[in-house]
């Protein structure tokens, strides 16, 4: 699926930076790409947007760098930048940034940042995301029964007779 790379490969000199896919403004970037395609604007679907990751991925040879081990990293370094952004602040103070453009748009960077590298990983393994969603949201179902779960933070574990 797209997976392996084309034509010769590029040294791989410097390549540890090219964990980062897409950088700071990703969003807007890639609303951008979707935006210029030759059809008129149609609502964007979890494969136009594997699509997408993958197009932008593979126009810089970037493949051959994505290995699962690398992006399950990129994927975790991504996550721990949203932590970051979070750090030390009480929810008070989440809040109060998250109410800021400017500082909203950063943490949608990062969330960005780590569904596209999820993306990546999935497409290299040969997971489709859509089915395995949907089989984790069933499992969860049973896991999480709405009666012992609504309105309660404990694991799936203790709901029962703990």
């Amino acid at each position: 699926m797209g997976n392996v790379s084309r034509g010769k490969r590029a040294p791989r000199t410097g390549h540890k930076r090219h964990y980062r896919t897409l950088g700071r403004g990703a969003v807007s970037r890639a609303s951008a790409i979707l935006t210029t395609m030759s059809q008129p604007p149609a609502p964007v679907t979890l494969s136009d947007l594997v699509a997408a990751v993958r197009r932008f991925r593979d126009d810089r040879d970037w493949a051959q760098f994505h290995t699962p081990k690398n992006l399950a990293a990129a994927t975790a370094i991504e996550a721990a930048e949203l932590q970051e952004r979070f750090l030390w602040k009480t929810d008070a103070e989440v809040d109060q940034d998250l109410a800021d453009a400017a500082k909203r748009a950063l943490v949608a960077d990062e969330i960005a940042d780590v569904v596209m590298f999820a993306m990546l990983l999935a497409d290299r393994l040969g997971i489709d995301l859509a089915e395995a969603i949907t089989a984790k949201l069933a499992a969860n179902e049973a896991k999480y029964p709405v009666k012992l779960a609504r309105g309660n933070a404990r694991k799936y574990t203790e709901l029962r007779g703990g």
